[in-house]
C-alpha cells in the first residue's frame, strides 16, 4: 500500500506496468516521462516526492536509474486546481446582504482566490460555507479582489444575473473604490497617475508599468501629513493587480510596509523610523465602496473603518509626534 494513500482523498487509481528494456539506464522520471505521456514531467517528479511512485514495490526517487524489467507502480493524485472548491466555515465580517449580491469587509492576510500555495483557507472557500448556491456561480461570485494583505471592502454576486451587472459596471469605470494608503515621503498636493501595467518583465511574480500594459489611472489626495509618510485617499478607476502599490511607488512613495515594492532604505523622521519599519504588511485599506444595484439600480454606498493594525499605526506616529511638540 502506498504510505500516502489513505490520507490523500486526492489520489484516484492505480496504474502499473514493466519498465520497458529499451529504456535501460534512463531516470525513473524520464522513463514515467515517455510512459505517461499525458502527465507533465514537473507533475510526475512531484508525484515521486510525495511518496506515489514505486519501483519493484519501494518508493522511487526521480533520478534513480531503471534498467527495464521493473515493476513501476503510480498512484496519480488529482492537482488541487482540478478538484472542486471545498466550503470551509470561515467568520465573514457582512458588511451588506440580498438575494442578488454581498459585502465583504475582508481582514488583511486572508486571500481572496484558491491559487498556488493557497487552495484552502480563502475567502472563495468561506463564501461557499456561508452560500452554498454559490457553487453555481463562477468564482463563486467573486467579481473583483483584493491583494492577502489588503484590507476593506469587495462586492461578491449571488446570481448570474448580479455578477454579469456588476462585471458591466467595473469594465464601464461607474464602481466607486476608494483606499486610504500609508505611503512613505510627504505628498504636497493631489494628483492623478495614468501608467499603464502588465507582468513585470524578468519577475514573474510581480506587477509593473509597462508600454503595452492594460490602462491604469488611480487618482489621490492627502488626507494627513506627518514628517516623512502620508496619509492617501486613493481614487480607482481602473482594478490592475498591484495598482496603487506599483503607482505609488513609481512616483517614488511607496506604501509602508510593502515588502515587494519597496527599493531600499526610505527616508523619515528618525522618531518615526522603527514604528513604520515595524509594520507588517502594506499599509492599505479599501474604504470604500460604491456601485448601482444590479436589479434595482439604486445606488448603494458603503463604508469601512480603518482595521485595528492600521489604526494604531497612525496612533503611534500621531503620539511620537505629539511627544517631539
Amino acid at each position: 500500500m502506498f504510505p500516502n494513500y489513505t490520507a490523500n482523498p486526492a489520489a484516484t487509481h492505480l496504474l502499473a506496468f514493466k519498465a520497458p528494456v529499451e529504456c535501460a539506464g534512463m531516470r525513473l522520471d524520464q522513463v514515467l516521462a515517455k510512459l505517461l505521456p499525458e502527465y507533465s514531467r514537473s507533475r510526475l517528479q512531484d508525484w515521486t516526492a510525495q511518496g506515489l511512485v514505486k519501483v519493484d514495490g519501494t518508493l522511487g526517487t526521480t533520478r534513480q536509474k531503471v534498467w527495464g524489467g521493473e515493476a513501476i507502480e503510480v498512484l496519480p493524485q488529482t492537482h488541487p486546481a482540478e478538484q472542486p472548491h471545498q466550503a470551509e466555515d470561515i467568520a465573514l465580517n457582512i458588511v451588506f446582504e440580498d438575494d442578488s449580491i454581498l459585502v465583504i469587509n475582508k481582514p488583511s492576510g486572508l486571500v481572496v482566490h484558491p491559487g498556488s500555495g493557497n487552495w484552502e483557507g480563502t475567502l472563495l472557500n468561506a463564501l461557499l460555507h456561508h452560500a452554498p448556491r454559490l457553487s453555481q456561480i463562477p468564482r463563486a461570485g467573486i467579481v473583483h479582489r483584493l491583494d492577502k494583505d489588503t484590507s476593506g471592502l469587495l462586492v461578491v454576486a449571488k446570481t448570474l444575473t448580479a455578477q454579469t451587472a456588476l462585471v458591466r459596471q467595473l469594465q464601464a469605470r461607474t464602481v466607486k473604490r476608494e483606499y486610504l494608503a500609508l505611503a512613505y515621503g510627504e505628498v504636497e498636493r493631489a494628483g492623478m497617475i495614468d501608467a499603464p501595467m502588465g507582468r513585470h518583465p524578468t519577475q514573474r511574480t510581480k506587477m509593473a508599468i509597462v508600454e503595452d500594459g492594460k490602462p491604469a489611472v488611480t487618482h489621490y489626495s492627502v488626507a494627513e501629513r506627518f514628517p516623512g509618510c502620508t496619509l492617501l485617499r486613493c481614487k480607482l478607476e481602473t482594478g490592475r493587480t498591484h495598482q496603487i502599490r506599483v503607482h505609488l511607488a513609481s512616483i517614488r512613495h511607496p506604501l509602508v510596509g510593502d515588502s515587494i515594492y519597496i527599493k531600499g532604505a526610505q527616508k523619515c523622521a528618525p522618531q518615526l523610523r522603527a514604528i513604520l519599519a515595524a509594520f507588517p504588511r502594506q499599509a492599505l485599506h479599501a474604504a470604500q465602496l460604491g456601485l448601482e444595484h444590479p436589479v434595482t439600480g439604486e445606488w448603494l454606498e458603503w463604508q469601512a473603518p480603518l482595521p485595528d493594525d492600521m489604526a494604531q499605526l497612525l496612533a503611534q506616529i500621531r503620539g511620537a509626534l505629539h511627544e517631539l511638540a
